[in-house]
């Protein structure tokens, strides 16, 4: 049986934005609302009138157009949602709710170094400027509008210009490599470029200049490049780029030192590309995933103001990089009238305290993060309601990979012991969520809350048959708002069918290993094209690393299947904590952990020390790498691993050969 660790009181969930939506959609549904479940079960039922409900009830500014609201609802792909509405994605940003025009809308703080406020005011003010910029520049809807930035206040401002004239955009954090840039950029080709000067890191400021130079260069489709200053260097930078023949502006000559023109929004079609994210790419040049601004909008406002309670005049903080899809959630906040708390740097640095030293002080309402991090805080021993004032946080936001239970019991034994638990799962490939917290339900141990509102999430066998209690293929039964418009370059929609559709005709396959839990919740156990298949049993990986990562002599650890024998066996890399070495009565350790809390199918048949994992750029381990490197196989884009590097640890271990 999983333990209860929070419960939301009663005043608590009738204040709820879900409490009142709740309310507002028993008309339509026919009856009293007792439940999410019947919520959900409404919403499934009538997907083009529960999602005309959220646009009301989210305060989506557009016109919806007449009904019917979804079409072609039985098919996947091809379910399209408002086809005659008309929205503006950055006037529903701009429009801040009801904020005043001196509130702040960004508050963002670069480890110690830089700290900056933008009113309200001052973001309308700056995206008009930049509006007029582009447009003299001749910046039409479908254009692409790229960015190389930290988590700064320009990124925010870029993309908001950008989406007021229909441009699309599409970003990346400045650590990014060279090729790594290239393989994302240079096939969307970009009219504009917005970059910095460089960041800072642990303390250690990284200048880009070089790189930026080099980039320019190899992106010809690039007619204006425009710096934003973090290190006070943009004026250098762009006289290097005009030396080598680019056009360039520095962010406050270009924008902040011109005059303002009246400000217009444009409406275009729901289904209008604003984006375009990147998958990994650890296996391939990235694939180039077009989303819509009103599928991003109305997904992200019902995700924040039901499923996470958003407020006007909430103070969100997610802890995230313009390489992850976070950041496109994250921006979506100014739409319910938050002000979004962004920050750049190590998260450790100076110390472990500096994210809750600003949540503190920015009396933080929600904190969002990796799994990683509060795994990573755990293992530093840090306890944050010790030293810090915390009382205004309502809600702690997880994703990235998977929450372990032992993670959950970490968050209120040294976090905060009332707070609303969200962990999330979902991706890049829908901009959003499958699966989350639900305002008014009870956080059981170890476990995602339910689906997200309007998902019809489920567990299928290798057949596609639906289970209830077994672990199997996490998937969707029906359309929802932010599928993807289709992938860049592919127009007769063949990748984008072969990503997602040809596993489970009729059903979105998203790829994680999942089970249902007898409270409606959910458990991930990893994605499923690294599930391990010892004596054709699956195995999810995180099952092993909850295990593994309790050992305290374990800093981190991957796990892979390998070929052998004409079966799989399972290996474990781990890395020690500093001065531990691996070994016998360790491995016997680590095999008895994993023996007795997980099972003995479980256990693996080698036990491989090595100094560092691979990830990529937003933090994640990647198993696939490095089973491709066991197995004697090239990684085919390497530029998109944080540290390539770590992929030769893998190379010739003898204790694989035998």
């Amino acid at each position: 049986m999983s333990q209860m660790l929070w419960q939301p009181g009663e005043s608590t969930i009738r204040s709820t934005n879900l409490a009142h939506f709740m309310v507002d959609a028993e008309p339509a549904c026919g009856h009293k609302l007792t439940s999410y479940e019947e919520l959900q079960t409404f919403a499934l039922q009538d997907l083009g009138a529960f999602w005309r409900l959220v646009w009301d009830r989210c305060g989506i500014k557009g016109d919806p157009g007449p009904a019917p609201y979804l079409v072609d609802g039985d098919k996947m792909p091809g379910a399209r949602f408002f086809p005659k509405g008309t929205l503006n994605f950055a006037e529903n940003l701009l429009a801040g709710a009801t904020r005043s025009k001196s509130d702040d809308a960004l508050v963002f703080r670069g480890e110690d170094k830089v700290s900056r406020r933008v009113s309200w005011d001052e973001l309308r003010r700056q995206t008009a400027q930049l509006q007029g910029l582009l447009r003299r520049a001749g910046i039409k809807s479908g254009d692409r509008v790229a960015a190389m930035l930290p988590n700064v206040p320009e990124g925010v401002i870029g993309m908001l210009g950008a989406s007021s004239l229909g441009a699309i955009w599409s970003s990346c954090s400045p650590d990014f490599g060279v090729q790594g840039v290239l393989d994302r950029f240079g096939q969307i080709e970009p009219r504009i470029l917005i970059t910095c000067d460089g960041y800072w890191y642990a303390s250690k400021q990284i200048d880009i200049a070089d790189k930026v130079v080099e980039i320019a260069s190899r992106l010809p489709s690039v007619e204006q490049i425009i710096v934003a200053s973090y290190l006070g260097k943009a004026d250098a930078l762009v006289q290097k780029l005009k030396a080598a023949g680019h056009a360039a502006e520095a962010w406050d000559t270009a924008v902040v030192d011109t005059p303002a023109e009246a400000m217009t929004f444009e409406p275009f079609p729901f289904n209008h590309p604003l984006y375009i994210l990147f998958s990994s790419g650890t296996t391939g040049v990235p694939k180039c995933i077009v989303h819509s601004a009103g599928g991003t909008l109305i997904k992200h406002l019902s995700e924040q103001q039901l499923n996470c309670d958003v407020h006007p005049g909430d103070r969100v903080l997610y802890f995230t990089t313009l390489g992850w899809m976070m950041w496109n959630w994250l921006v979506s906040g100014l739409a319910s009238g938050a002000t979004l708390l962004l920050y750049d740097g190590s998260p450790f640095h100076p110390s472990w305290s500096v994210l809750w030293d600003y949540a503190q002080d920015e009396r933080c309402t929600h904190f969002g993060t990796s799994a990683k991090y509060i795994d990573a805080l755990k293992k530093a021993e840090a306890r944050p309601m010790d030293a810090h004032d915390l009382s205004s946080m309502r809600v702690i936001l997880s994703t990235g990979s998977v929450l372990v239970p032992e993670s959950f019991d970490y968050v209120y034994e040294a976090i905060k012991k009332d707070v609303h638990l969200a962990s999330m799962s979902g991706g890049t490939d829908i901009v959003g969520c499958f699966v989350g917290g639900v305002p008014g339900k009870p956080v059981w141990r170890g476990e995602i809350q339910g689906p997200q509102i309007g998902m019809g999430v489920a567990v299928v066998d290798e057949l596609g048959n639906v289970l209830s209690k077994s672990k199997g293929e996490l998937v969707c039964t029906a359309p929802f708002p932010s599928m993807p418009v289709g992938f860049w370059n592919d127009p007769d929609g063949k990748k984008y069918r072969a990503a997602y559709f040809e596993r489970f005709p009729g059903l979105w396959h998203h790829g994680d290993f999942a089970e249902w839990t007898e409270h409606g919740g959910m458990i991930i156990h990893g994605r499923s094209d690294a599930t391990l298949n010892p004596g054709g049993v699956r195995i999810g990986t995180a099952e092993i690393y909850r295990q593994v990562e309790q050992l305290p002599e374990i800093k981190e650890a991957i796990v892979i299947g390998q070929d052998w024998d004409n079966d799989v066996r399972v290996v474990l890399f781990v890395i020690t904590q500093d001065g531990v070495a691996l070994d016998k009565d360790l491995q016997d350790r680590i095999k008895k952990q994993i023996r007795v809390g997980a099972s003995p199918r479980h256990v693996p048949a080698r036990i491989v020390q090595v100094a560092d994992i691979p990830r990529t750029k937003s933090g994640k381990i990647t198993e696939l790498a490095v089973r491709e490197i066991v197995h004697g196989r090239e990684v085919k884009n390497k530029e998109a691993l944080a540290n390539p590097e770590a992929l030769d640890l893998y190379r010739g271990i003898p204790e694989l050969s035998e």
